[in-house]
Protein backbone atom coordinates (compact mmCIF):
# COMPACT_ATOMS: atom_id res chain seq x y z
CA UNK A 1 0.00 0.00 0.00
CA UNK A 2 2.91 2.35 0.72
CA UNK A 3 4.22 1.88 -2.82
CA UNK A 4 0.79 2.71 -4.26
CA UNK A 5 0.64 5.91 -2.20
CA UNK A 6 4.11 6.87 -3.47
CA UNK A 7 3.27 6.17 -7.10
CA UNK A 8 0.15 8.32 -7.00
CA UNK A 9 2.37 11.35 -6.41
CA UNK A 10 4.74 10.76 -9.32
CA UNK A 11 3.05 13.08 -11.80
CA UNK A 12 1.77 16.64 -11.72
CA UNK A 13 -1.12 15.26 -13.79
CA UNK A 14 -2.19 13.29 -10.73
CA UNK A 15 -5.99 13.70 -10.48
CA UNK A 16 -5.70 13.07 -6.74
CA UNK A 17 -4.37 16.65 -6.48
CA UNK A 18 -7.96 17.85 -6.29
CA UNK A 19 -8.94 18.99 -2.80
CA UNK A 20 -12.62 18.33 -3.42
CA UNK A 21 -14.20 16.48 -0.52
CA UNK A 22 -17.60 16.07 -2.18
CA UNK A 23 -19.10 15.12 -5.55
CA UNK A 24 -22.58 16.60 -5.80
CA UNK A 25 -25.61 16.28 -8.05
CA UNK A 26 -27.70 19.40 -7.53
CA UNK A 27 -31.28 19.06 -8.78
CA UNK A 28 -30.26 17.20 -11.91
CA UNK A 29 -32.69 16.50 -14.73
CA UNK A 30 -32.04 14.77 -18.04
CA UNK A 31 -34.64 14.61 -20.79
CA UNK A 32 -34.42 12.75 -24.07
CA UNK A 33 -36.91 14.02 -26.65
CA UNK A 34 -39.10 15.32 -23.85
CA UNK A 35 -38.99 12.14 -21.77
CA UNK A 36 -37.37 12.49 -18.33
CA UNK A 37 -34.68 9.90 -17.57
CA UNK A 38 -34.04 11.61 -14.24
CA UNK A 39 -35.83 14.56 -12.67
CA UNK A 40 -34.82 16.81 -9.75
CA UNK A 41 -32.25 14.39 -8.31
CA UNK A 42 -29.84 15.66 -5.66
CA UNK A 43 -27.17 13.71 -3.79
CA UNK A 44 -23.69 14.16 -2.40
CA UNK A 45 -20.90 11.57 -2.24
CA UNK A 46 -18.31 12.19 0.45
CA UNK A 47 -14.62 11.43 0.00
CA UNK A 48 -14.50 8.96 2.91
CA UNK A 49 -17.53 6.76 2.19
CA UNK A 50 -19.11 4.05 0.08
CA UNK A 51 -22.35 5.52 -1.23
CA UNK A 52 -24.79 3.01 -2.70
CA UNK A 53 -27.10 3.86 -5.62
CA UNK A 54 -29.94 1.41 -6.19
CA UNK A 55 -33.26 1.24 -7.98
CA UNK A 56 -35.27 -1.00 -10.31
CA UNK A 57 -34.23 -1.38 -13.95
CA UNK A 58 -34.93 1.85 -15.81
CA UNK A 59 -34.78 3.96 -12.64
CA UNK A 60 -32.17 6.32 -14.11
CA UNK A 61 -29.05 5.09 -12.30
CA UNK A 62 -26.74 4.93 -15.32
CA UNK A 63 -27.97 8.28 -16.63
CA UNK A 64 -27.16 9.84 -13.28
CA UNK A 65 -23.69 8.31 -13.23
CA UNK A 66 -23.12 9.52 -16.80
CA UNK A 67 -23.86 13.06 -15.60
CA UNK A 68 -21.54 12.69 -12.61
CA UNK A 69 -18.65 11.61 -14.86
CA UNK A 70 -19.06 13.97 -17.82
CA UNK A 71 -20.53 11.47 -20.28
CA UNK A 72 -23.93 13.20 -20.26
CA UNK A 73 -24.71 16.90 -19.90
CA UNK A 74 -27.73 17.48 -17.65
CA UNK A 75 -30.74 19.25 -19.11
CA UNK A 76 -31.16 21.06 -15.79
CA UNK A 77 -29.21 21.32 -12.57
CA UNK A 78 -25.49 21.16 -11.77
CA UNK A 79 -22.71 18.72 -11.00
CA UNK A 80 -20.23 20.09 -8.48
CA UNK A 81 -16.76 18.83 -7.60
CA UNK A 82 -16.33 20.40 -4.20
CA UNK A 83 -17.71 23.89 -4.73
CA UNK A 84 -16.59 24.00 -8.35
CA UNK A 85 -19.08 23.70 -11.19
CA UNK A 86 -18.23 21.12 -13.84
CA UNK A 87 -20.43 22.65 -16.54
CA UNK A 88 -19.01 22.12 -20.02
CA UNK A 89 -16.34 19.66 -18.95
CA UNK A 90 -15.67 16.56 -21.02
CA UNK A 91 -15.43 13.06 -19.56
CA UNK A 92 -11.66 13.27 -20.06
CA UNK A 93 -11.49 16.41 -17.95
CA UNK A 94 -13.59 14.78 -15.22
CA UNK A 95 -11.04 11.94 -15.08
CA UNK A 96 -8.12 14.35 -15.01
CA UNK A 97 -9.74 16.11 -12.06
CA UNK A 98 -10.16 12.87 -10.14
CA UNK A 99 -13.54 11.40 -11.05
CA UNK A 100 -13.15 7.85 -12.38
CA UNK A 101 -15.63 5.13 -13.28
CA UNK A 102 -16.14 1.60 -14.49
CA UNK A 103 -18.73 0.43 -17.02
CA UNK A 104 -21.16 -2.47 -17.07
CA UNK A 105 -19.61 -3.70 -20.31
CA UNK A 106 -16.03 -3.40 -19.04
CA UNK A 107 -14.56 -1.49 -22.03
CA UNK A 108 -11.20 -3.25 -21.77
CA UNK A 109 -8.55 -3.37 -24.49
CA UNK A 110 -8.98 -7.10 -24.90
CA UNK A 111 -6.04 -7.61 -27.28
CA UNK A 112 -3.62 -5.92 -24.87
CA UNK A 113 -2.22 -7.67 -21.82
CA UNK A 114 -3.74 -7.22 -18.39
CA UNK A 115 -0.74 -5.13 -17.37
CA UNK A 116 -0.89 -2.98 -20.50
CA UNK A 117 -4.57 -2.22 -19.85
CA UNK A 118 -3.63 -0.55 -16.57
CA UNK A 119 -0.36 0.90 -17.86
CA UNK A 120 -2.01 2.70 -20.78
CA UNK A 121 -4.37 4.45 -18.36
CA UNK A 122 -1.41 5.74 -16.36
CA UNK A 123 0.32 6.99 -19.51
CA UNK A 124 -2.89 8.70 -20.61
CA UNK A 125 -3.01 10.51 -17.26
CA UNK A 126 0.55 11.80 -17.58
CA UNK A 127 2.87 9.17 -16.12
CA UNK A 128 6.05 8.17 -17.93
CA UNK A 129 6.14 4.65 -19.33
CA UNK A 130 8.35 3.22 -16.58
CA UNK A 131 6.36 4.83 -13.78
CA UNK A 132 3.08 3.71 -15.40
CA UNK A 133 4.31 0.10 -15.60
CA UNK A 134 5.44 0.11 -11.98
CA UNK A 135 2.14 1.64 -10.85
CA UNK A 136 0.20 -0.89 -12.95
CA UNK A 137 1.98 -3.79 -11.22
CA UNK A 138 1.03 -2.36 -7.84
CA UNK A 139 -2.61 -1.90 -8.84
CA UNK A 140 -2.85 -5.45 -10.17
CA UNK A 141 -1.43 -6.75 -6.91
CA UNK A 142 -4.01 -4.73 -5.00
CA UNK A 143 -6.98 -6.17 -6.93
CA UNK A 144 -5.59 -9.71 -6.78
CA UNK A 145 -4.39 -10.18 -10.36
CA UNK A 146 -0.58 -10.09 -10.11
CA UNK A 147 -0.16 -13.56 -11.62
CA UNK A 148 -2.24 -12.68 -14.69
CA UNK A 149 -0.38 -9.56 -15.80
CA UNK A 150 0.90 -11.04 -19.07
CA UNK A 151 -2.38 -12.61 -20.20
CA UNK A 152 -4.51 -10.91 -22.86
CA UNK A 153 -7.31 -9.05 -21.06
CA UNK A 154 -9.86 -10.82 -23.26
CA UNK A 155 -8.68 -14.20 -21.94
CA UNK A 156 -9.57 -13.36 -18.34
CA UNK A 157 -12.65 -14.91 -16.74
CA UNK A 158 -15.52 -12.45 -16.57
CA UNK A 159 -15.15 -11.78 -12.84
CA UNK A 160 -11.42 -11.05 -13.23
CA UNK A 161 -12.29 -8.60 -16.00
CA UNK A 162 -14.41 -6.74 -13.43
CA UNK A 163 -11.41 -6.57 -11.11
CA UNK A 164 -9.22 -5.32 -13.94
CA UNK A 165 -11.75 -2.57 -14.63
CA UNK A 166 -11.47 -1.47 -11.00
CA UNK A 167 -7.66 -1.47 -11.21
CA UNK A 168 -7.83 0.79 -14.28
CA UNK A 169 -10.28 3.13 -12.57
CA UNK A 170 -8.05 3.46 -9.50
CA UNK A 171 -4.94 4.50 -11.44
CA UNK A 172 -3.41 7.62 -9.85
CA UNK A 173 -5.78 7.44 -6.88
CA UNK A 174 -8.86 9.41 -8.00
CA UNK A 175 -10.87 11.46 -5.54
CA UNK A 176 -14.06 9.61 -6.48
CA UNK A 177 -14.74 6.35 -8.30
CA UNK A 178 -18.15 5.29 -9.62
CA UNK A 179 -18.53 1.53 -9.96
CA UNK A 180 -21.31 0.32 -12.25
CA UNK A 181 -22.51 -3.13 -11.11
CA UNK A 182 -19.09 -4.60 -10.28
CA UNK A 183 -20.64 -7.73 -8.72
CA UNK A 184 -22.64 -8.69 -11.82
CA UNK A 185 -22.14 -12.36 -12.66
CA UNK A 186 -20.14 -13.15 -9.54
CA UNK A 187 -20.63 -16.13 -7.24
CA UNK A 188 -21.30 -15.61 -3.53
CA UNK A 189 -17.63 -16.23 -2.71
CA UNK A 190 -16.48 -13.80 -5.40
CA UNK A 191 -18.94 -11.21 -4.09
CA UNK A 192 -17.45 -11.57 -0.61
CA UNK A 193 -13.97 -10.86 -1.99
CA UNK A 194 -15.29 -7.90 -3.98
CA UNK A 195 -16.96 -6.43 -0.89
CA UNK A 196 -13.63 -6.47 0.96
CA UNK A 197 -11.91 -4.80 -2.00
CA UNK A 198 -14.49 -2.02 -2.50
CA UNK A 199 -14.89 -1.34 1.22
CA UNK A 200 -11.11 -0.75 1.43
CA UNK A 201 -11.03 1.94 -1.27
CA UNK A 202 -11.96 4.98 0.90
CA UNK A 203 -9.30 4.23 3.53
CA UNK A 204 -6.59 3.01 1.14
CA UNK A 205 -6.91 5.77 -1.45
CA UNK A 206 -8.87 8.53 0.36
CA UNK A 207 -11.40 8.02 -2.41
CA UNK A 208 -15.18 8.21 -2.23
CA UNK A 209 -17.07 5.35 -3.90
CA UNK A 210 -20.44 5.55 -5.60
CA UNK A 211 -21.62 1.97 -6.03
CA UNK A 212 -24.42 1.01 -8.45
CA UNK A 213 -25.40 -2.53 -7.64
CA UNK A 214 -28.37 -4.88 -8.01
CA UNK A 215 -26.91 -7.38 -5.54
CA UNK A 216 -28.54 -6.19 -2.34
CA UNK A 217 -26.24 -8.24 -0.12
CA UNK A 218 -23.26 -6.38 -1.56
CA UNK A 219 -24.69 -2.87 -1.47
CA UNK A 220 -26.29 -3.26 1.97
CA UNK A 221 -23.16 -4.90 3.35
CA UNK A 222 -20.61 -2.18 2.51
CA UNK A 223 -22.48 1.10 1.93
CA UNK A 224 -22.39 3.87 4.51
CA UNK A 225 -25.40 5.53 2.88
CA UNK A 226 -27.76 4.49 0.09
CA UNK A 227 -29.74 6.57 -2.39
CA UNK A 228 -32.76 4.96 -4.05
CA UNK A 229 -34.07 6.00 -7.47
CA UNK A 230 -37.39 4.96 -8.96
CA UNK A 231 -38.80 6.29 -12.21
CA UNK A 232 -35.99 8.83 -12.46
CA UNK A 233 -36.74 10.42 -9.10
CA UNK A 234 -35.35 10.10 -5.60
CA UNK A 235 -37.37 7.62 -3.57
CA UNK A 236 -35.31 7.56 -0.38
CA UNK A 237 -31.84 8.11 1.08
CA UNK A 238 -30.39 6.85 4.34
CA UNK A 239 -28.29 4.23 6.04
CA UNK A 240 -28.71 0.59 4.97
CA UNK A 241 -30.85 -0.06 8.04
CA UNK A 242 -33.11 2.91 7.27
CA UNK A 243 -33.48 1.90 3.63
CA UNK A 244 -34.40 -1.67 4.57
CA UNK A 245 -37.21 -0.34 6.77
CA UNK A 246 -38.54 2.17 4.22
CA UNK A 247 -42.02 1.18 3.04
CA UNK A 248 -41.72 2.98 -0.31
CA UNK A 249 -38.45 1.18 -1.06
CA UNK A 250 -39.97 -2.17 -0.15
CA UNK A 251 -42.85 -1.49 -2.52
CA UNK A 252 -40.50 -0.53 -5.37
CA UNK A 253 -38.55 -3.75 -4.92
CA UNK A 254 -41.56 -6.02 -4.38
CA UNK A 255 -41.01 -9.13 -6.39
CA UNK A 256 -37.32 -8.42 -7.00
CA UNK A 257 -34.48 -10.50 -5.61
CA UNK A 258 -33.05 -9.18 -2.36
Amino acid sequence: MTQIATLTRLSKADPGDTNASELTADRLAVRFQGLAAIADVSLTVQRHEVFGLIGPNGAGKTTLVNCLTGFQAPTEGRVLLGRESTAGRSAVRFRERGVARTFQAGRLFKELSVLENVEVTGVGLGLGRRAAASHAHEMLAWVGLPDKATLPAGALPYTDQRRLSIARAMVLSPAFVLLDEPAAGMSDAECEDLMVLVAAIPKTFTCGVLLIEHNMRVVMGISDRIHVLDGGRTLAEGTPAEIQRDAAVMAAYLGMEA
